[in-house]
């Protein structure tokens, strides 16, 4: 069979399909083979060649035990020109399918972590189809923004998880809620990260809320904050604006983990920081009136910084660690409370342990007898105050009733 018009209009639905002549006209010679072999009287192994001019013979083969070909003749169809009328068009749709299943695979497999553009399709509770021109991205609820709710047909940015081989084509899972989108939008708005000069070292996020990132210069000359927030902030205004008014801090990477959580806990004032290496605990003292800020909106500051810096913060005001200091913030509190008689005025300590309640004035006597005490031990042998004297009673009283029951 001999056809001219035929391997034209291959080449041409090649071209359309962004596909090879090669490809096709293999697609077309594996049906051709499989329609010969259910015919009656066809050999067992047979092979179709076709050539530049779409001229298609078969060739059949008679093999020997060892699977060597012992004789080869050709044994085309006369009938051939109704075989290949009923298996091109059949053929040529499954291999075209197929080969273009797995360009789109190849197109996006090797783009996780990228970040693409797509147009919203449907938007329901269980997923987010995004069209990105010969695909569709899913964008599952469990990778949306909280409270997000994007109009039909309006553009959306998402971060590419993961790319999947179905047998349906390829299955893109895209995010809006990975830092890694983050990093992306930043790369697209701020030529100094995309370029390698500034480096965006660590990124702490909870999506729709706030977001923490730390940025390192690889030029002094160059400032990192200043580079991401732009001119009057219209580099991070972009991102912001894409994350749907997310807030963004942007802190400097430092490599004096001091001056680094100080920093992470912005827009705080921190005034020192201490390590316990064995707790892998932060120990931050902040001024009084920067507390509130220094922990944020239900704790949301002093989580992120822990999430940024890779240490547990523990937040504490300048009054809080004078206390501790003074001894007033060990474990030895006493628990309990001073409770006063409304009739009388009389302040009692009442124990949170039940035991016995103590007035003011059996406070005030106890207090007077052990500063003497105190004083009477200074040069006395040790041991001397282990005891009470002989018939009087011991009175212990709360490691809290050294405060003045008076000013409380």
């Amino acid at each position: 069979m001999n056809s001219p018009e035929i391997m034209e209009a291959l080449q041409a639905l090649a071209a359309e399909k962004g596909l090879t002549t090669e490809v096709l006209l293999e697609a077309v010679a594996n049906g051709l083979e499989s329609a010969y072999k259910r015919r009656e009287g066809a050999a067992e192994q047979a092979y179709v060649i076709i050539d530049e001019s779409f001229n298609i013979t078969v060739y059949a083969q008679e093999v020997d035990e060892l699977g060597n070909v012992v004789r080869e003749w050709d044994d085309t169809p006369d009938d051939l020109g109704r075989i290949v009328a009923q298996t091109v068009r059949q053929v040529l749709n499954q291999r075209i399918r197929e080969v273009e299943r797995d360009m789109k695979y190849d197109e996006y497999a090797g783009r996780e972590g990228d970040i693409v553009t797509g147009i919203i399709q449907q938007n329901d509770a269980r997923y987010t189809l995004l069209d990105l021109g010969r695909v569709e991205a899913l964008l599952p609820q469990s990778e949306q923004v909280p409270y997000e709710r994007p109009e039909p047909n309006s553009r959306l940015k998402a971060y590419i998880v993961e790319v999947r081989k179905t047998a349906k084509g390829p299955q893109i899972v895209v995010s809006r809620t990975h830092p890694g989108l983050i990093r992306e939008l930043f790369k697209l708005e701020v030529p100094e990260i995309s370029d390698g000069v500034v480096e965006m070292k660590a990124c702490a996020r909870e999506p729709g809320h706030r977001t923490k990132i730390a940025v390192w210069s690889n030029d002094s000359n160059i400032d990192p904050v200043g580079a991401c927030v732009g001119a009057r902030g219209s580099r991070v205004r972009q991102v912001v604006n894409e994350l749907r008014g997310e807030k963004i801090d942007i802190v400097p990477f430092s490599d004096d983990l001091h001056d680094f959580v100080a920093k992470a806990l912005s827009p705080a004032r921190v005034r020192e920081v201490r390590f316990h290496s064995d707790r892998g605990v932060a120990e931050v003292i902040v001024p009084d009136h920067q507390l509130s800020l220094a922990i944020g909106r239900e704790g949301q500051n002093a989580r992120l910084a822990a999430r940024l810096t890779g240490w547990r913060i523990d937040i504490k005001s300048e009054t809080q660690i004078a206390e501790e200091e003074a001894g007033y913030g060990g474990e030895d509190w006493a628990e309990g409370e001073w409770v006063t008689d409304a009739e009388t005025g009389e302040q009692t300590w009442v124990p949170a342990d039940g035991s016995e309640a103590i007035t003011a004035g059996q406070w005030s006597e106890a207090a007077t007898e052990q500063a003497e005490l105190d004083e009477s031990a200074v040069g006395a042998p040790n041991g001397a105050l282990d005891a009470a004297p002989e018939g009087e009673a011991a009175l212990e009283f709360p490691a809290e009733a050294l405060t003045d029951p008076s000013t409380l």
